[in-house]
């Protein structure tokens, strides 16, 4: 079969825009220095084999005043890509939005489609082929982190269905939009894969457990038609299903938000079957959109995900292509702490970025695996040699529970200064 990517590992460009509740903007690819940096940062990725990307528009900025649009601040990251021949799925909507809108508004979803078109006929112009675009990234957890646990924008605690189909609705008027403009662009539909494990000895959480786990699905099926049909959700809109998954994306019920449970603990679901579930359920490629994690632990993460995705691949089930998250280290989100989970460190005033090496050469063994010429037929023997390193023991169960950009302690701290 055709790769859709010419590379299997992706760079993923931490891009969040969202606010939080002391009222501050995050503005992720400023804070690391990519806008500033895009040409080095693309063309690091391409002498390392990586040539795609994940990045994002900034809505807040092209948008700064209602009804005008100013690309001004995309154009040098699309040239950059251009230059550097690296091809980039660009997020629409990354947990931000300007402050003029109100996404529980009814025309929410009209008011994105006209960014949406004036982004559409903007990279018509000034871009070329293939297009890839990501409608809205993660509505479940935006749902979630806004309308339930209140520590984003638009800080609810009981809205987190509304937001849902609010975002739904706004992915799939995008798909639309764009497709009216530009025919042959493609899309991926982004969200997190977990696992919700009963407490041991409590029989009665087994059904609210499998509630939880079925509830993740929630907001594809309604991308996908099958759930809330008004909404205007259909099979065809996506080509490719992203799956982000972490260390912390797997817990015991009672112990939510407090821990993870560990890859060696006996409930702990394999990877491979989580995206055995997501194939089965949609029958739509996968790529791993988002993964990775912090400081000695990003080498044996890597080592587990590419392991994982192996033998998901030699099943049968179409992947392709990892997405290191972020690919640049970054501040963190409630305290700008330096988070050490990419594969380049923050950048000097020349624009150079220190790599960390452990996991430059995990990235190097698993190419030889996954960029293979015949990538659906896996050599068995290449898995063996990435494979064969001395593993090091993962966080403890115990450990603070981690989100991509930081603690979800630190969101609990900021809900109740509330």
């Amino acid at each position: 079969m055709p790769r859709t990517f010419s590379s299997f590992f992706i760079g993923g460009f931490e891009c969040s825009t969202h606010k939080l509740l002391d009222g501050k903007r995050l503005d992720l690819v400023r804070s690391t220095q990519h806008d500033t940096f895009a040409l080095q940062d693309y063309l690091r990725l391409k002498e390392q084999g990586i040539r795609v990307a994940r990045d994002g528009l900034r809505w807040h900025i092209i948008e700064a005043r209602s009804g005008e649009y100013d690309f001004s601040t995309l154009a040098p990251m699309v040239r950059a890509a251009q230059q550097s021949e690296v091809l980039v799925i660009w997020d629409l909507l990354h947990f931000g939005w300007p402050d003029h809108w109100d996404i529980f508004a009814a025309d929410f979803p009209e008011r994105f489609a006209a960014f949406v078109r004036n982004a559409a006929e903007w990279f018509k112009r000034n871009a070329g082929p293939p297009y890839w675009f990501t409608p809205v990234n993660e509505i479940s957890w935006v749902a979630w982190a806004g309308g339930s646990a209140g520590c984003i924008n638009p800080f609810a605690t009981d809205k987190a269905l509304e937001i849902k189909m609010q975002l739904v609705r706004c992915a799939v008027t995008a798909v639309r939009t764009v497709r009216e403009i530009i025919p042959e662009a493609k899309f991926t539909s982004v969200d997190p894969i977990v696992h919700v494990v009963p407490t041991p000895g409590k029989p009665e959480e087994i059904s609210i457990a499998s509630q939880r786990n079925e509830s993740k699905f929630e907001a594809w099926d309604m991308l996908y038609g099958r759930v809330s049909p008004e909404l205007g959700g259909a099979q065809d809109l996506f080509d490719l299903i992203g799956v982000n998954f972490y260390p912390h994306n797997e817990w015991i019920l009672s112990e939510e938000g407090q821990g993870f449970i560990r890859t060696d603990h006996p409930s702990y679901k394999p990877f491979r079957e989580l995206l055995a579930d997501v194939w089965a359920r949609y029958q739509t490629p996968i790529y791993i959109s988002e993964t990775g994690t912090e400081d000695e632990e990003r080498v044996p993460w890597m080592r587990y995900v590419c392991e994982e995705v192996a033998a998901a691949i030699e099943s049968g089930i179409p992947i392709e292509g990892i997405c290191i998250y972020p690919i640049v280290n970054h501040p963190g989100w409630v305290d700008d702490r330096h988070c050490y989970n990419g594969l380049w460190d923050y950048a000097n005033e020349r624009g150079e970025r220190e790599i960390y090496e452990p996991l430059e050469a995990e990235i190097h063994r698993w190419q030889q695996v996954f960029d293979a010429r015949d990538r659906d037929r896996l050599s068995a023997h290449a898995v063996e040699e990435a494979a064969a390193h001395e593993p090091t023991p993962h966080a403890a169960p115990d450990s603070r529970v981690m989100h991509l950009t930081g603690p979800l302690q630190g969101y609990k701290r900021a809900t109740r200064k509330r």
